[in-house]
């Protein structure tokens, strides 16, 4: 494992200058700072820790990767109910919590792996990232605990909501309702919209119904807008689905918007289901028949089997965890 002295030789400094551009102190140059920190890297010191301690001490202290695309940030219904739970459990068992750095535009800007180790973290919970990233891909295959929402990686804890099985149950009672011409408004790509995707193709399928291709848009999550114009687009379709299908409840409610602007009525005229069931669904006329998924246990869970990774890592398991949730009914879907 390498030392700051051994930083120092390969550079031909001191070691307090070492020291000096490590934690950033501004009377050296930036040019020697990048060099040295060029040099750490490559060989694979951590300013505050190394893979060793990380194994043997605790800081109680567990890092959270929240990297959201959206812009909906600490306010989006989903992960935000997802984070309180975690950190509510995190806390009852005397961890702190502590977000990683995403922000690119820091000179002395570290690696997600490199910011858990130099803050002694020991763990992390990735609530959502962009997991194509090198640097997500860096800290999942390292040696440091990890434990992914909505996402399956090999060697490492995932806790994932229903999706297949909620797009199931959702399907069924629309089928049940006597829906046949269902279109689908899914959002970006993702493992979740994948396996939803997939379960909506295939409850179709198994029950004889030719999905037109023209009834499957790919929209983007919470965007009512985006929703809405896809929503005049099936409307506008020479047969039209009879209900409407979409990635999340935001969505929904942009499509509800956009078919009353019609003069339509709902579900009179056309049916819609979400999928999440945020508070706000309960409060729309209709209610909106959508999915609830049960993000308090999901943030629960992963606080669980994380802070179990780090303190009892050989009897933890390293498996895929499910967490049902259940078919809001709603008013949203008629019967034909």
């Amino acid at each position: 494992m390498a030392s700051m002295k051994d930083i120092a030789v390969k550079c031909g400094v001191s070691i307090a200058t070492v020291s000096k551009a490590l934690n950033n102190r501004d009377d050296i140059g930036e040019e020697t700072k990048d060099e040295i920190r060029r040099i750490a890297r490559e060989l694979g010191y951590h300013p505050n820790s190394s893979a060793r301690a990380l194994k043997t001490n605790k800081s109680y202290n567990l890092g959270v990767l929240y990297k959201e695309a959206s812009g909906s940030g600490l306010t989006h219904d989903y992960f935000s109910r997802v984070l309180e739970s975690f950190k509510n459990e995190a806390e009852q068992r005397g961890y702190d919590i502590t977000f990683l750095s995403n922000s690119k535009k820091r000179k002395d800007r570290m690696s997600y792996l490199e910011h858990s180790i130099y803050r002694g973290m020991d763990g992390v919970m990735i609530a959502i990232a962009d997991y194509k990233d090198d640097e997500v891909i860096e800290l999942l295959q390292s040696e440091l605990p990890v434990v992914a929402i909505d996402y399956v990686y090999n060697g490492r804890i995932s806790i994932v909501s229903s999706n297949v099985s909620g797009m199931e149950e959702l399907l069924d009672y629309i089928y049940s309702r006597g829906h046949r011409r269902i279109a689908y408004m899914y959002g970006e790509e993702s493992m979740v919209t994948t396996n939803r995707l997939s379960a909506y193709y295939h409850f179709l399928h198994s029950r004889g119904i030719e999905v037109p291709a023209e009834y499957v848009c790919e929209g983007k999550y919470r965007d009512s807008y985006t929703a809405g114009v896809i929503t005049n687009r099936l409307l506008d379709l020479k047969q039209p689905p009879t209900c409407i299908m979409y990635a999340d409840d935001f969505a929904a409610i942009g499509g509800m918007n956009a078919i009353k602007d019609r003069g339509l009525k709902i579900p009179k005229d056309i049916s819609v289901a979400g999928f999440d069931g945020i508070t706000m669904a309960g409060q729309l006329e209709p209610k909106l028949t959508t999915y609830w998924q049960n993000t308090v246990d999901m943030g629960i869970e992963a606080a669980r089997k994380l802070i179990s990774l780090i303190e009892t890592p050989k009897e933890t398991p390293i498996v895929q965890y499910t967490i049902q949730g259940k078919l809001i009914e709603g008013s949203s879907v008629g019967k034909i």
